[in-house]
């Protein structure tokens, strides 16, 4: 009994010097010197350590943090409830986040832009995700809408900019029609959208039969762009540029990588496509042209207008189906024949110097893919070279560099829209 007294005893006088080391210790003033020896110690992350952001990113919850300002976020967007066949891009921003993990600030040069995106001028953030409801359509839509519109309407760190840029992590295509909504409230025009995909996404809703018909079906992920057209959001429509004042003209926006099958037994689909001012150009096209010609057709399509000294704002929408199915499995509608990975790789490196003001990459489903993350690597891929694109544009402005590939034949936009 004596002894077991003891070694309570004990145990208390340790737990109370323990305690009050502790105490101590979170007395302790640090210095500057002290504490950039524990960085220096601690800091480093290796790419498969550390909490899982873009890039090992800073996140930051910036919808509730708006004290944090950021130049350029990455934002998550896990919505699937509008597709139309396989199901699971809701997990599409945590997939890519994860295979981003090989990139960092330490070891993020690219060579085909010749700039470290995260070590240049613009300050990125992980802005982490949007927590949209997958219970109501219609509510999901508002959440997104009124997300993207918070987030494009607060301040930058640096003066280039007035007004942060966006890269969405995707989730289904459909988002890009609120991504739309806040854009145009943002710059108080209709933007133009450069759409990588294998499918349209300007059908009508009712291509989708149904006897019960309603508002919350026809917002869907080959609908949205059908929509952001009759809400005038886009300058394809004469109509909508004449409402957004400023001069502004009517001008098409682009598919590039087509590939899907059509309704009914004839070209309907298209036609219509092109009474909405959109020009296609097919995943084949690139046998008869190479990425040049690819490049070459984007660019002219967005060259300023005569008279236009300043490019329109284009808005960047990259459905990761536009890659061939043996490169990007992982997705909800694949279709067989699209691009390799490096030719759309190379095609977004050529056309750097347009003037993106929010970009998506959607469509990841990492269920459908294999081990090997094959297609979420492609997606974090891709948004780290629409990054590069943006953080070089902001240098070409500044004068800082010379311009890239495109950049000359892209025209002279400036980032203060």
């Amino acid at each position: 009994m004596r002894r077991a007294l003891l070694i309570s005893a004990g145990l208390l006088a340790l737990g109370n010097y323990l305690g009050l080391v502790q105490a101590c210790s979170h007395d302790k003033e640090w210095t500057a010197e002290e504490l950039a020896e524990l960085e220096r110690k601690w800091g480093f992350e290796w790419s498969f350590s550390g909490i899982s952001s873009f890039a090992h990113l800073k996140h930051v919850k910036c919808l509730t943090t708006p004290s944090e300002l950021f130049d350029i976020g990455i934002i998550g967007v896990p919505f699937d409830t509008a597709v139309s066949y396989r199901p699971g891009a809701r997990f599409g921003p945590r997939a890519i986040r994860q295979a981003s993990s090989r990139q960092t600030s330490f070891r993020g040069f690219n060579p085909r832009a010749n700039i470290n995106p995260y070590q240049s001028w613009a300050k990125v953030l992980d802005c982490g995700d949007v927590p949209v409801t997958p219970m109501d359509n219609a509510v999901a839509l508002a959440q997104m809408t009124a997300a993207f519109t918070e987030l494009v309407s607060r301040g930058t760190v640096s003066p280039l900019l007035q007004r942060p840029k966006l890269i969405t992590l995707g989730g289904d295509h459909s988002l890009a029609l609120p991504a739309l909504r806040a854009l145009k409230a943002a710059y108080g025009r209709p933007l133009r959208v450069l759409h990588f995909d294998a499918h349209l996404d300007t059908w009508h809703p009712e291509k989708y039969p149904s006897a019960w018909p309603s508002d919350q079906a026809h917002f869907n992920h080959g609908s949205m762009f059908w929509i952001a057209g009759n809400e005038d959001l886009l300058a394809n429509n004469a109509t909508a540029a004449a409402a957004a004042g400023g001069g502004w003209s009517a001008a098409p926006s682009v598919h590039a990588g087509l590939r899907t099958r059509l309704s009914g037994d004839d070209f309907e689909d298209w036609d219509d496509d092109t009474r909405q001012n959109w020009i296609r150009l097919t995943a084949d096209d690139i046998d008869d042209v190479g990425t040049a010609g690819i490049i070459s057709s984007i660019l002219e399509a967005f060259a300023p207008k005569d008279g236009e000294e300043e490019q329109d704002p284009i808005y960047l929408s990259v459905d990761i189906d536009v890659l061939d199915p043996a490169f990007a499995p992982g997705t909800g509608t694949p279709e067989p024949g699209g691009w390799t990975t490096r030719e759309l790789i190379r095609i977004l490196r050529g056309i750097e110097g347009l003037n993106i003001v929010g970009a998506d990459v959607v469509e990841v489903a990492p269920a459908y893919q294999g081990a090997g993350e094959e297609t979420a690597l492609a997606a974090a891929q891709v948004v780290y070279e629409i990054l590069s694109s943006m953080v070089k544009k902001g240098l070409q402005e500044m004068g800082r560099v010379g311009g890239g590939a495109g950049s000359s034949s892209g025209g002279g936009g400036h980032d203060e829209l």
